[in-house]
């Protein structure tokens, strides 16, 4: 049985934890802050299920870029992130948070079969 656990999560932010230890930090005044700890930080995150929106460091991305961590936003998928050592979290909470595209409606292009009937029956003999 699968049980189903509820958060307040509006999003979420996956962190390359390797490429993050690869820098020894790599973020912050000096340098040695990690990227989800000034994310979390930045973005007034709380660590769990009850905060507005996660950030989650994973273990490894796959994508090994050179002085970068690669980040995914949640709601973007589509889109990794590489962000170079030292960025500005500031410019980094701003891709975050930019507006995200919201999703085409359904092409509105396609013929519909009018004066055929309802249903799965009237459809089968329809050649749009």
């Amino acid at each position: 049985m699968i049980r189903v656990l509820a958060s307040r999560w509006q999003g979420s932010v996956l962190v390359c934890g390797k490429c993050s230890k690869k820098l020894d930090g790599g973020f912050g005044d000096k340098g040695r802050t990690p990227l989800v700890k000034l994310l979390r930080q930045a973005l007034g995150v709380k660590k769990g299920r009850k905060a507005d929106r996660g950030v989650v460091e994973v273990k490894c991305l796959g994508v090994c870029p050179k002085n970068a961590v690669v980040m995914v936003d949640g709601a973007r998928p589509d889109r990794w992130m590489l962000v170079p050592a030292g960025a500005d979290v500031s410019e980094v909470v701003a891709s975050l948070t930019a507006s995200v595209p919201s999703p085409s409606p359904p092409s509105a292009s396609l013929p519909s079969p009018e004066g055929r009937g309802k249903g799965p029956a009237a459809l089968a003999g329809w050649e749009g």
